[in-house]
């Protein structure tokens, strides 16, 4: 099975190639612009580079959020036409699930994106990357209350590197790691995982997670 993924929930645009959960190849890019103008171009070079036709993908995933709203809305927006077109499913992944997945050792996994304002977006996960509990977008502290009933945490993503210093005062022996990037070659793993149990979506009912509402709407309000 051939995977097509995309990432554009961060500063990152990225797409990657899978062959089940088996990397093929993959294109990633951080260049001031905006992921509307590198998104297309990183995919075509990606598929032309190996020879691959856009109708032998046979499914597509993207990172849905929580994350920048604006790349969000691009990953979705340029997900939902080839899938309709291409008549193929969908995995949806939220960008919690995909730090997790640069997580290796055993443990408590806790994904944390910086939401500013010492906001975060938080997602708690096992060693097999299911989620623990529900999502969250609260204050750190808030967050680390739920945090703390956990043993053997490890933490990722730029929130856990933001308030690493506090997480290190709250947690025991609270671990972290290096890799803080969310990227779509982690997506199309989890996008194959979500296949295998049966866990897809279509173009119709692909939709963001932003787990709250934006800056311009908060101060509309």
């Amino acid at each position: 099975m051939k995977i097509l993924a995309i990432d554009t929930s961060s500063k990152i645009c990225s797409v990657a190639l899978l062959e089940n959960d088996n990397l093929i190849d993959k294109n990633e890019l951080e260049d001031g612009k905006t992921h509307s103008e590198n998104l297309m171009p990183l995919l075509d070079e990606l598929l032309k580079r190996n020879k691959t036709d856009i109708k032998q993908i046979n499914l597509i995933s993207c990172s849905v959020g929580p994350g920048s709203f604006t790349g969000i809305r691009i990953g979705v927006a340029t997900v939902k036409p080839i899938a309709e077109v291409l008549n193929i499913k969908i995995a949806s992944v939220t960008s919690l699930e995909t730090l997790a997945r640069n997580v290796e050792e055993n443990g408590t996994i806790v994904s944390l994106i910086d939401a500013r304002n010492n906001q975060v977006y938080c997602g708690i996960f096992d060693r097999d990357y299911n989620k623990k509990e529900e999502y969250l977008a609260d204050d750190i502290n808030n967050v680390i209350e739920h945090i703390e009933k956990y043993s053997n945490v490890i933490c990722v993503g730029d929130g856990a590197e933001l308030h690493k210093k506090l997480l290190n005062e709250k947690i025991e022996n609270v671990k972290f790691v290096e890799n803080n990037k969310e990227l779509a070659e982690n997506v199309g793993k989890i996008a194959y995982k979500k296949y295998l149990e049966n866990n897809l979506c279509s173009a119709d009912t692909l939709v963001p997670i932003y787990l709250r509402k934006s800056q311009a709407e908060r101060l509309k309000k």
